[in-house]
């Protein structure tokens, strides 16, 4: 078992700005939780690199089509060395219109963060893995239950 990160709080809350920045289908949202330097690796493999390239590049998504919304729940935060630590996720998404995750877009995301030094933390890497889960499709469908029920008001 690994130690919780020191500043598991701030990286979580990092991870849920992505997801908000996203769900609002803001560019300039969704990078400025990122390193200057820092690189997003989409669900479908694109790759976007630099925050003011994320930004340009996803504003253009955002503006020619309408994207799924992301719910996710964060698995662990870790430390990998000082002032680096990993976050993985794992993460569905409701498709424009509709009211309940389509599985086959479930994801594993895996955030890398770094401190710049001044204490706050930024995105380095986040990938987003499809997680088809081909051998254990109860695996997909128990992720479809635990999201579905932090959809729902408890």
């Amino acid at each position: 078992m690994t130690a919780a990160h020191p500043q598991d709080a701030q990286i979580r809350a990092l991870y849920a700005a992505f997801l908000d920045g996203w769900n609002r289908r803001s560019g300039a949202a969704v990078a400025a939780g990122f390193a200057d330097d820092g690189d997003i690796i989409g669900f479908d493999g694109s790759h976007h690199r630099g925050r003011l390239s994320i930004a340009a590049d996803l504003r253009q998504v955002f503006g020619s089509h309408q994207t799924a919304a992301y719910v996710g729940v964060v698995r662990s935060v870790r430390p990998v060395a000082p002032g680096v630590a990993v976050l993985l996720a794992n993460a569905g998404m409701i498709p424009p219109g509709e009211s309940d995750f389509d599985p086959a877009f479930h994801t594993v995301h895996t955030m890398v963060a770094v401190d710049e030094g001044d204490g706050r933390w930024r995105i380095t890497l986040l990938q987003a893995t499809p997680a088809a889960w081909h051998q254990h499709p109860e695996a997909r469908e128990a992720l479809t239950e635990e999201l579905r029920g932090l959809l729902t008001p408890q």
